[in-house]
């Protein structure tokens, strides 16, 4: 009897219909349509001549003739052959691990006092922001005003009886304005970014730290920078990327001189493909770059794991 009514029962239930699985979702074929535009862009744009630059790498091309295919001969020139190689990429470490350290330094000192700060906060983010508005070709051109022989720069270490030579000219300064340039022009985003982190740090924490007798210093180094590490990671990690790719500074201030002092991979990339047409020869540069950068990233992601405290 039970058995007739439960199989009577499943009888008269609707029969609901079967959902073809090979068709998606309609939310997902509308959220398709409106990422087109953007996946189109970056394959167009980024993916495809990411693509196009590997393979040239393996040709050599003058641009007004025929690609022809050379396989490993342009890496191999890279190492072996070319002698100004490894003084671009000595150049290029040396002002990537120069930036990156005086950035990270002096932006986190000027969030921490700007955190500090009772009145006026918003006034001093501001005034260190406003650099990364100006375009760099403009302000790198500024600056070299400022460098130029018994320009402004010269007359201060005249009047203050430093005995410096001029920056631009001499092979062993030269680099040192590179990175002030840069560090002037970008050191506002760090700035603004850990200030961001320093004052989300909840304060009863520091308070508490207080009270057990920590002093400034102890609550920055044992509370602060810990809670605010993963913002560090995070500038580091971008700031190192954008210091290997250094150009615009250099192609408006030094040219790459004086002889070959401030010459890293964005210029010579830039001077081989586009001032030399070597294009199969800019494109293993190129990608010497990206194999740098790449390798700068997993270090650093490798290395988080000892020193990024997350707050769980």
């Amino acid at each position: 009897m039970e058995e007739d009514m439960s199989e009577s029962a499943v009888a008269e239930l609707p029969l609901q219909p079967v959902q073809s699985r090979r068709f998606l979702k309609p939310e997902t074929r509308t959220a398709m349509v409106f990422l087109l535009p953007s996946f189109l862009g970056f394959m167009i744009f980024m993916a495809l001549p990411i693509v196009a630059s590997l393979a040239l790498s393996f040709t050599s091309w003058q641009l007004i003739s025929t690609p022809s295919f050379v396989g490993f001969q342009n890496y191999v020139r890279l190492f072996t052959v070319d002698p100004a190689f490894y003084t671009i990429l000595r150049n290029t470490l040396f002002f990537a691990v120069e930036y990156l350290a005086l950035n990270i330094i002096v932006s986190l000192t000027l969030a921490v006092w700007i955190s500090s700060v009772k009145h006026g906060k918003a006034i001093f983010r501001v005034i260190f922001f406003l650099p990364t508005f100006t375009p760099t070709i403009a302000a790198s051109v500024v600056w070299l005003l400022i460098f130029t022989p018994d320009g402004l720069a010269d007359t201060i270490i005249r009047a203050l009886g430093l005995g410096l030579p001029n920056f631009l000219l001499n092979p062993s300064w030269a680099m040192q304005a590179i990175v002030l340039v840069t560090l002037w022009a970008n050191v506002g985003y760090n700035v603004v970014m850990f200030n961001a982190a320093l004052d989300l740090v909840p304060k009863h924490y520091l308070e508490a730290a207080t009270i057990d007798g920590a002093n400034a210093w102890q609550r920055f180094w044992r509370i602060r920078l810990p809670l605010i590490s993963p913002t560090i990671f995070f500038a580091t990690v971008m700031t190192a990327i954008t210091s290997l790719q250094v150009f615009d500074e250099i192609y408006a201030m030094t040219r790459g001189g004086p002889g070959s002092a401030t010459a890293t991979l964005g210029f010579a990339i830039y001077q081989k493909g586009f001032a030399n047409f070597q294009m199969g020869y800019a494109s293993a540069l190129a990608w010497v770059m990206f194999v740098m950068i790449m390798a700068l990233t997993v270090l650093q992601f490798r290395m988080q794991r000892k020193w990024v405290h997350y707050d769980e």
